[in-house]
Parts: structure tokens; sequence; C-alpha cells
């Protein structure tokens, strides 16, 4: 089976596929740069036998990673409790089956990658794949698959928790869709320009790619918070919350060792 590690900013998820491509667990922890690789196994390991499973099931791993300190926890719980080396997402030998066509391919977040190639061999192209996650990406697909360029802005999390450090008398807010624009008080009025604020600029961020670009677009759409937003909009055509995992695995399956003789 295969362990598959999308390892992000904010949480690292863990799911393991069997032979059939079928996802038989999926777990998530907070992302902590100091975690061990012998933490990380006796959290995932307890977890694994409430689906029946064991280390010993596991026989492959590929891991996506954009924090590097947490890089050598995971490669290390893979290879001391699940005997494998993982394939790691940014390895040269790693074949994504996509071209970069950017100024600086080297720059570009390997979730984004792997959204791609997985947004891609679901629905064709051109796409624009929003990931809603510490950051909110834009990501631009070619109708041949190539990733050409998107947009960064900082996470709807990320806003909130500096706008509560640096206004000393706003709260911190719970996400949700007001019923109102206008708020009558200082938490709606907040929720209002959360939300709203939000809808705004996905709604504003994809009409503008697509004038820009001049072909007619699919918009994708990943990340937690993705179907409370969708509620506000149209923009969207398509909620996806297992892209990423199933971008390592397609890549995974294309990049597979060949078996012995």
């Amino acid at each position: 089976m295969l362990l598959a590690i999308d390892s992000g900013n904010t949480n690292v998820v863990f799911a393991v596929y069997d032979e059939m491509d079928r996802q038989r667990g999926c777990w998530r922890a907070s992302t902590d740069p100091r975690r061990t690789a012998d933490e990380y196994a006796v959290w995932l390991t307890q977890l694994m036998t409430l689906q029946d499973l064991t280390p010993d099931d596991i026989d492959s791993a590929i891991i996506a990673n954009v924090v590097p300190a947490t890089k050598f926890a995971l490669k290390s719980l893979c290879a001391r409790y699940f005997h494998t080396e993982p394939l790691m997402i940014g390895d040269p030998a790693v074949d994504l089956g996509l071209e970069v066509r950017i100024e600086r391919p080297e720059q570009v977040g390997e979730d984004r990658l792997v959204d791609a190639v997985a947004a891609f061999a679901s629905y064709g192209g051109p796409l624009i794949v929003i990931d809603m996650g510490t950051a909110t990406t834009f990501g631009v697909i070619g109708a041949d698959g190539a990733y050409e360029g998107g947009v960064i802005a900082p996470g709807l999390n990320l806003s909130l928790e500096a706008l509560d450090r640096a206004a000393a008398k706003l709260p911190r807010i719970a996400v949700k869709r007001p019923q109102k624009v206008i708020g009558q008080a200082t938490i709606p009025a907040m929720e209002s320009g959360a939300y709203w604020g939000y809808v705004g600029l996905i709604e504003g961020l994809v009409a503008r790619i697509k004038a820009e670009d001049g072909r007619a677009m699919k918009v994708i759409a990943t990340g937690g918070l993705v179907p409370l937003f969708a509620e506000g909009t149209d923009v969207i055509d398509v909620i996806d919350q297992d892209l990423t995992l199933r971008g390592l695995l397609t890549i995974y399956r294309a990049n597979r060792p060949a078996p012995a003789a």
C-alpha cells in the first residue's frame, strides 16, 4: 500500500491507498517543525490500527512538502517505521508529467504543482485551480496541462490572525456566512468583511484571470473553507477536496519502480 503525505504550512495530511487506488484511511495533524519521526509514528500507527492497517501494510510512500523544517522527520518516518524510501515532489528524478511554463519554475510550491497534475487529469484544461489554505492560491493550467502561473494571496485565517494582533479592540471571530453585508455591530461587520471580502477576492481574481488569459476556463477549488465560500458565489465550477492527495497518487503511479523480474 501507498502512504501519501501532504505537508502544508498548517496541517500535515497522511493517507493510505491500496493497490486498487482506494483510500483506506486519511488523517491530519497540525504542522509542527519540532515534531520528530518517533512522535509522528506513535500518532499515525495508532490511528492506522482503527482502520485495520499496520506499518507492514505500507510498501511505498510519496511526500509533497512546503515546510523545509519537517522534511527530515517525514523522510525518517517513512524509512524507520515503514521501511520505504519515499518519492519526494521536487526531486529532479520524480517526473510530474507537466511543464512548468513560468520564469522561475523552481519557486512554485510543490502542493500547487500536485494540484495541477490532479486537476488536469480529472478535468482537462484550461483551468483555474483555487486552493484555500494558509495562503489562497490561484493556479492557471493550460489546455495541454502546463502550469502557466497564478496568484498568491494571504489565506483567510492568516488575515484574521493579523487583524487580531494589530487591532487591540477587535476580537477573534469564527468564519461564517452573514446574511447581510452591512454589519450593525463590530462582530457582524467583521464577519461580513471576512466572508464577503473573500468572496470578492475570489470573484475579482477569477474574472481578471479569465479576462487576461482570454480562454474559457473551468474553476476548480479545494481546501477546507471552500464549501462555505462556494455558497456565496457561482464562479466555482467544481469543489474537489481530495485534489492534492489524488495528485500525489497520480504522480506515484507514474513514477513507481518497475516490479522485479
